[in-house]
């Protein structure tokens, strides 16, 4: 994946560029850093005294690509009109720890800490795939950064029904098998399976970090009798709201994606992108660029237009 990447970030670097977007490594303690996409005119230091005159949006990668490739088309669309911050979870793109933990917790705690660190106080939270279970676990642990969430092709907690069930679906026996290909027909059927309709890729094999990732995997998947659903005390008006195609999505079952939601005593409200498997945002970016801006219009109404 290298090569193709040597040709396609410098573009994409200056598209983001001109959108006022730049990238800054954060360090969330000694031998922690983790790499966020933010704002150009972003205060970066804890004692940053002017306040961002948009509303915060946090958009967390899944486990095939780092941040900004992942939502590239999405923070092209809102940077103009949201302060957009888009970190690499650990052991993605250039974000790194010296530590041995690997539990969803710890990255829902560096992302956490590090918008701190940039000054963020609240925010709209968009997840996809694993991105979408740290972004819960933020959500549990500060109730008061992020206030609502937007989440697809997700489940709360990957339980080992939940892997199961999805595992079964996908015809592999394990997350690494899926995930981590060490052939370039690996990563085709990777994204066969990921997509509605698999478009024309070179041939590359990918990943880095994968000693550390597959460690990821490994401590992923929760026993069921440990699982329990999360109580989120954000305000009432701080709905988590789901964009989700449960048809196509072959990756995270409908099964996976449910299991919990119905008990969150009314807090999440589920749209549909049809024609979409589980990389939605890059395989659909304007539907699904369609209904994020309406539901951020819909949280940040002081000055926002809904989006036709």
């Amino acid at each position: 994946m290298v090569n193709v990447l040597t040709m396609y970030m410098p573009l994409l670097r200056g598209l983001l560029k001109l959108v006022g977007v730049r990238p800054q490594a954060v360090e969330i303690e000694p031998g922690t850093v983790l790499r966020f996409w933010i704002p150009s005119d972003d205060q970066t230091t804890s004692n940053a005294s002017k306040k961002p005159n948009k509303p915060a949006v946090v958009f967390v990668h899944g486990f095939a690509l780092d941040g900004i490739l992942t939502w590239q088309f999405q923070v092209l669309a809102l940077a103009r009109d949201y302060a957009v911050y888009v970190p690499d979870l650990l052991f993605f793109g250039e974000s790194i720890t010296d530590r041995t933990e690997r539990k969803v917790v710890f990255q829902a705690e560096c992302v956490a800490k590090g918008l701190k660190k940039l000054g963020v106080e609240k925010c709209t939270l968009v997840g996809m795939s694993y991105g979408g279970m740290v972004g819960f676990k933020m959500a549990e642990m500060y109730p008061d950064l992020v206030e609502s969430m937007v989440v697809s092709c997700t489940a709360m907690v990957m339980t080992e029904s939940i892997s199961r069930a999805c595992l079964k679906r996908i015809g592999f026996s394990s997350w690494p098998e899926y995930l981590m290909p060490e052939t370039v027909k690996g990563v085709k059927e990777l994204l066969r399976i990921a997509t509605y309709k698999l478009p024309w890729l070179p041939d590359f094999v990918m990943f880095g970090n994968r000693k550390e990732r597959l460690e990821l995997l490994d401590e992923l998947i929760v026993s069921d009798k440990d699982f329990t659903v999360p109580h989120f005390t954000q305000p009432k008006r701080s709905t988590p709201l789901l964009i989700i195609d449960l048809d196509l999505d072959t990756v995270v079952t409908g099964s996976g994606i449910n299991c919990g939601f119905s008990q969150l005593e009314g807090k999440a409200t589920l749209q549909y992108i049809g024609n979409a498997g589980h990389l939605a945002q890059s395989e659909r970016p304007f539907a699904y660029n369609k209904h994020l801006k309406n539901i951020l219009a819909s949280l940040h109404d002081g000055g926002r237009r809904k989006q036709q």
